[in-house]
């Protein structure tokens, strides 16, 4: 390594980096950059954000005394280079793997992890907070939150900046708020002019100047308001600022991220300053590296790849995932249907929705990272006679929850949720995990939620509930299922009907989800039945009894937490009915699943086939030691 990154092997920490002078941060960027490349084509991970703030997490950290000052980055996808510089190059090799680093900022990870982020638009607020903290408790600390352009399409950032531009206790917060624009290319107007006017506002001479003319023209209303606004204009003219001004942040750039020599002299006098500041710096996402800057989506988060090549088509073309066929089944159904309409919050390629907004651009609403809009923004469509399909993902449903109860429940408006990366996700992390949507979504009144066990039933459950009339959830796993092929037509489920797929004796396993045919492989050692329930909510208790009836005990098995989930709902329809049968619940533990391979999280959790088999052999043994359920009384519908 030191042959071929001399400086970047001699920072640990940031205090080394602070000890090394300004002229050598040029090469330190460039040399970080390219060991950031070939550690990402190595691993996998989040790869154009992270090559666009190599500079920014240089200069922040030579310019704050972190980890006493605290840097909050918004989302965090984009921390690799904070990683690096933080002691943890040398872990960088085990990057999302179970075990290893994780993908996000996290706080028992690193002391300069100050607070965990994954979903977007947290960091303002988070900031805030501790600067807030820091001045209750007498502490001289600056409180940084770096956030990108699109994270600051939330309400939840907007509502921080409300709150942070606000005087608390007399005085504003010292927090500085840094916007990484890395959508907008670096225009003209960011070059000698504009860093030099940045570097003038960000000044002692213009906060000087600007401070007295407002304190003699406070004597005269008429001069003082004229002067602001004029102000206000004159700034307007070369920078997009007086937004952020209005919310009464002192605003500055927007400035080249990529320039070292405009970013640490502006941080060092924004650094100095009190109060609310605002800096905007704009940076181009896979910067540095050629491909990655022309095609910054597909090289968003890549699998390995050798860096002199680039991304490979496989020769053989992969098995369409459960999002891909998704994305097929939204088309065809907007073919045969008119009222289809889609809603995504700025998830349209993660969600398998470019070709649907290629050929169906005025039914196509991307919302911006705005998840509690987008389930309101339906129910408002589905009050006009359309049907809407808001395609989002299990874990950031969670962030729209009263929105799902208020909006869409309780008026039991017909609006379709396909909740996509259900279950484990793998290597994103807990942050990412659809573990719960199980558990919140059937507790609602008026909601349905249907688990299709692969591709097929994926079509189908979809197309049931687009016809249903009322509100459902659609929950399929992040990657490929089986490999089942979808029909050309629109064919639906049985509405609250599963059924069997494999008869066998003693033991009965109810599936749900695509853990169906992990099952089916168990069963086989097993000899045990088999029943592919479809639905969590209506469960289906006519089938819930039978198996009841004929079984000596029963295993539910879910790709979900186990707490409130679909094993629950088994136990209450049991419970209701008066049924005693013994009763193995299988799933995910009352904990947060961390990053890892999803093969061997599925295993660690006995999820995987030989998980299945154990945990049945370790509670059962070879014959259930529980009395037969044959004369126990039928079921009555539940959750109906």
């Amino acid at each position: 390594m030191t042959a071929t990154y001399p400086l970047l092997e001699r920072v640990h920490t940031p205090a080394d980096l602070r000890r090394l002078p300004r002229a050598e941060l040029r090469q330190l960027a460039t040399e970080l950059r390219s060991f950031l490349l070939h550690s990402v084509s190595r691993t996998g991970g989040h790869l154009s954000s992270n090559l666009g703030t190599v500079e920014l997490s240089i200069a922040l950290h030579y310019v704050f005394d972190t980890p006493h000052d605290r840097l909050v980055w918004d989302v965090g996808h984009q921390t690799y280079p904070h990683k690096i510089l933080t002691g943890r190059r040398e872990r960088m090799a085990t990057l999302r793997q179970l075990g290893g680093l994780s993908g996000f900022p996290k706080r028992d990870e690193s002391d300069y992890d100050t607070f965990g982020t994954a979903h977007s638009s947290t960091s303002i607020s988070a900031a805030l907070g501790m600067a807030l903290g820091a001045q209750q408790k007498g502490e001289q600390r600056h409180c940084v939150a770096i956030i990108g352009d699109g994270a600051m399409t939330a309400g939840m950032a907007f509502e921080a900046l409300n709150n942070g531009g606000m005087e608390h206790a007399g005085r504003k917060p010292d927090l500085l708020v840094v916007l990484n624009d890395n959508d907008m290319s670096i225009s003209p107007p960011v070059g000698a002019l504009n860093k030099y006017l940045a570097r003038l506002m960000s000044g002692k001479f213009y906060t000087a100047a600007r401070e007295g003319a407002k304190s003699v023209l406070k004597n005269a209303p008429p001069l003082f308001e004229l002067a602001k606004r004029f102000e206000e204009h004159a700034k307007g003219m070369v920078v997009p600022g007086t937004i952020f001004e209005e919310f009464g942040f002192n605003y500055v750039g927007p400035i080249d991220g990529h320039d070292l020599d405009a970013l640490i002299p502006t941080l060092e006098n924004m650094r100095d300053k009190r109060g609310a500041q605002f800096l905007h710096v704009v940076t181009k996402k896979g910067y540095g590296y050629k491909l990655a800057e022309a095609d910054p989506i597909n090289y968003h988060g890549p699998g390995k790849f050798d860096p002199a090549i680039g991304l490979v088509k496989p020769t053989t073309p992969p098995k369409p995932t459960f999002t891909q066929v998704f994305g097929s089944w939204l088309c065809d159904m907007a073919t045969a249907d008119d009222r289809l309409v889609a809603v995504t919050p700025a998830m349209r390629e993660g969600s398998g929705m470019v070709e649907f907004h290629k050929r169906f651009p005025a039914r196509y609403h991307d919302v911006g990272i705005a998840e509690q809009h987008a389930v309101t923004f339906a129910a408002g469509l589905a009050c006009e006679g359309l049907r809407p399909v808001v395609a989002i993902y299990s874990t950031f449903l969670q962030r729209a929850y009263d929105q799902l109860i208020h909006d869409v429940a309780l008026q039991n408006l017909p609006v379709t949720f396909a909740l996509d990366r259900a279950g484990i996700v793998g290597q994103d992390g807990a942050t990412h995990m659809g573990a719960f949507d199980i558990a919140f979504v059937r507790c609602i009144p008026n909601m349905a939620l249907i688990t299709p066990a692969d591709e097929v039933e994926l079509c189908r459950a979809l197309t049931t509930s687009f016809h249903r009339g009322a509100p459902v959830a659609v929950r399929y796993p992040r990657g490929t299922g089986v490999g089942t092929v979808p029909a050309a037509e629109l064919d639906q489920l049985s509405w609250g009907k599963g059924e069997i797929r494999r008869q066998g004796r003693r033991i009965a396993i109810l599936a749900f989800g695509n853990l169906l045919y992990p099952a089916l492989e168990a069963a086989e050692k097993l000899d045990a039945t088999v029943a592919n329930m479809r639905f969590v909510k209506p469960l289906d208790t006519e089938l819930l009894g039978r198996l009841a009836r004929d079984h000596d005990a029963l295993v539910t098995i879910e790709e979900g937490c186990i707490t409130g989930g679909a094993g629950s709902a088994v136990l209450e329809a049991l419970q209701v009915a008066g049924i005693q049968i013994p009763v193995l619940s299988m799933g995910l533990p009352d904990q947060f699943v961390d990053h890892g391979d999803p093969a061997l999280l599925l295993a660690r959790y006995e999820l995987d086939a030989a998980g299945i088999e154990a945990a049945v052999l370790r509670r059962y043994g070879a014959t259930p030691a529980a009395p037969a359920a044959a004369n126990a009384p039928s079921l009555r519908a539940v959750n109906a």
